[in-house]
Parts: structure tokens; sequence; C-alpha cells
């Protein structure tokens, strides 16, 4: 490990990988640092994401595919399910798997990884470069940057290093549990979601297969909405009612932000992307491919920094300006359906069931569901057209 790199990467996600990645390539030294002792473990992620949304930043590799999924259903707290198909297919990744290939994609470019070096300060000041410190298998180590990029997760210890506000509001913020789970009945091909007040307030319970007998199942819910249980007790009473002969192998719990991206994602020397800069679709809680994108791009933005031999936020604003333009106002958007479909009522999922269920099976789509959902709030409704219908182009 060198003492000065262009740019340090704090964090070997999927955000991370993709900076160091794109930075490198376009010739900046680039340094990726991770705290845990391999990349990809542990998996604190439901695994799923859109097969062609990944396709736009990386070509598909055959062992990263746990299943496809291309059939939707939602499951009513009276036990009524709708089933759509997909507006297009879901892989269900193996996340160990995949976000160690996107860091070795990031060592072929030129980036040098580092695991079990954890990041312990990183010291701005007027004038100078930033100074990171670190300890790496038991040595403590200081590295001059030009760039540091934060990567490293929802609770970004490095952003409030640089100055910038991580804070997420209490009802923003959702605790998850999920437990991978042995010889159970599901339908392989199906990702399955589950609302209710009693199963997860706010949020909803998910089962996405990795094989014909075992699946993630877990849950979110809305902070505010509490009723005095964790996400742990709540995932292990659904899993009682629902799989009480399944083989639990794995249980993992933390959080993840469903609000909008942080205001300030950049400043002098500096930037934050994934969940780190709350880059994560405020309706589903999914973060893989908006953290792929903005790695993308902040990595681009960096290598040109580099070149310029500027990196002051005026140079850096470009990252903002064009996540904003790409993905932010799409994200703006999902965190209005949030915040509308937090405060459903379980008799509002009902209705919303026996409704779908009167229509043709062959014409019900997640924009009819959509559409349905929304009939007390019509403003919502082209919100669901322009979001469903750029999706469909993009498929």
């Amino acid at each position: 490990m060198k003492t000065e790199y262009d740019v340090v990467v704090v964090g070997a996600g999927p955000a991370g990988s993709m900076a160091a990645r794109y930075a490198a390539e376009k010739g900046a030294s680039v340094v990726l640092l991770e705290r845990d002792r391999e990349i990809g473990v542990p998996v604190r992620c439901a695994e799923a994401t859109s097969l062609p949304g990944l396709r736009k930043y990386v070509e598909i590799r055959d062992h990263w595919r746990a299943v496809i999924a291309t059939k939707l259903r939602f499951v009513a707290p009276d036990s009524n399910a709708v089933t759509v198909d997909s507006p297009e297919k879901s892989i269900v990744l193996n996340r160990r798997i995949f976000d160690h290939d996107l860091a070795a994609d990031a060592a072929r470019q030129g980036a040098e990884v580092y695991t079990k070096a954890n990041v312990t300060d990183v010291l701005f000041s007027d004038n100078k470069l930033p100074i990171v410190k670190l300890t790496y298998i038991g040595r403590e180590k200081e590295i001059t940057a030009k760039i540091v990029i934060a990567a490293d997760g929802v609770e970004s210890r490095i952003a409030r290093m640089a100055g910038i506000r991580t804070q997420t509001k209490f009802e923003d913020t959702e605790p998850c549990a999920q437990m991978l789970i042995e010889d159970i009945e599901i339908v392989p091909d199906r990702l399955d979601f589950y609302f209710g007040s009693e199963l997860a307030p706010g949020g909803y319970v998910w089962v996405f297969p990795k094989s014909d007998r075992s699946a993630n199942v877990g849950l979110g819910f809305n902070a505010a909405l509490s009723n005095g249980k964790t996400a742990l007790q709540l995932l292990e009473k659904f899993v009682a009612d629902k799989f009480p002969n399944g083989k639990i192998l794995t249980t993992v719990a933390g959080g993840v932000p469903v609000a909008n991206t942080l205001k300030k994602i950049v400043t002098d020397n500096f930037m934050v992307v994934g969940d780190a800069a709350r880059q994560v679709n405020p309706l589903s809680g999914g973060g893989i491919l908006s953290g792929m994108a903005a790695g993308q791009i902040a990595g681009q933005v960096a290598a040109q920094a580099i070149q310029n031999g500027d990196y002051s936020q005026k140079i850096l604003n470009a990252y903002q300006k064009e996540w904003k333009k790409r993905i932010g106002q799409e994200h703006d958007k999902y965190f209005r359906f949030k915040e509308y479909v937090v405060n459903m009522k379980d008799q509002d999922f009902n209705d919303l069931a026996d409704i779908l269920l009167k229509i043709e099976p062959s014409e019900i789509s997640v924009l009819t569901v959509f559409k349905v959902a929304v009939r007390k709030k019509p403003s919502l409704i082209i919100d669901a057209i322009k979001l469903f219908s750029r999706q469909a182009l993009n498929a």
C-alpha cells in the first residue's frame, strides 16, 4: 500500500467498487479499502434487482444468478393474494460472488484493493489534500488523497468527517431483518410481498427465492409505526407461521434509509455514494442499481477532475448534477409514493386486493396496481405513469 493515491474509495460494496473501477479506467491511481475481511460478506441485502437494469452497468455472469423471477405476488393482510407479471425480469443474485467480482473488475482496471483496512479518520483542512488514517492488518497507515469517495454504508462515518450531514429522520429509516431459509415450499420464479400492520407496519415482508427450495425471507418496517417489537421479533413470528419446518441458515439485521438523497453529496476533494448518500429507492428500499449508477458517475467525474488538476466542489458538483438528472428525480417521485403507502391501513390493502382480484389476470400489471392504489389521490397517477412508462422504454 502506497502513501499517496489520486482517489481513495472507502467501502467495497457495488457503489464503491464501481467508483474505483471507473476512476482507475481513466488512468487515476486508485485504492479501494474494505473494512471486512472478505468483500461481499456478510450479505446485508435481499439480493434481488432488475435484470435489464443490471445489464446497463455490467455483463451478467452465470454464477451471479440464483434465480430469475418473472412474477410478483402481493399478499394483503386478509391473505388475499394478487399475482402479476413483472414489467421486467428480476434477478436474485449471489451477492457474495457479485460483490467480489465488481471489486475484481476494479482491480483489473488498475485499482488496488485491500480488505481488513479500517478507515479511522479523514483529516480535511484548507489548502491541503485529505489525509486518510486507517488500520491495515493491525498496523496504522496514512494515505494522502486528492479525492476521497465515501461508500461506507448507511451510517457513513466518512461523510460526517467531511462535514456532510448524514442524519435521517426517524421515520425515514427502516429497521430490517432477514433470514436465509432452506427446505421450504416456494415458487422459484416469483417474488412475494406481504403487507399488514401486524407483519411489518408501514413496510412489507419479502420472500425472494434463492433456489427451488430456499429463499431470503425478510422484512422492513417504518420505525415511527413500531408496535414495540424489533424487526427480528416480527420476522421470527412470520417465519414460525409461514415456514415452521424451514431450516434457518443465516440471520442478519440492520437499517435501510428510505429517504430522499442527501441534499449535499459533494464538497472539496470529496464525494459520497450509495447507501451512504441515501441513494436508495425510497419505496422498495432497493439500492443495488442506484448505488452502481452513483459509483459509475462519481468515478468518471473523479477521473476527469484528476486529469484537470482541480478537485474543488465546483468541479465535483458534476457528479451531483448528473445523479439528479439520471436517477434522483425518479427517487423523488418514489418518495411521494412511499409517503402514501406508509399511511395505508390494512383495510386499504384488503380493498386493493379485492378490486384487483375482479380484474382479468392477463390485464393486471404493476401499473394497474398503482392506479388502483392511488385512486384516492389522483395526482400520484401522473407520476406512476411517468415512472413505469420510462421503465418500460428502458427494459
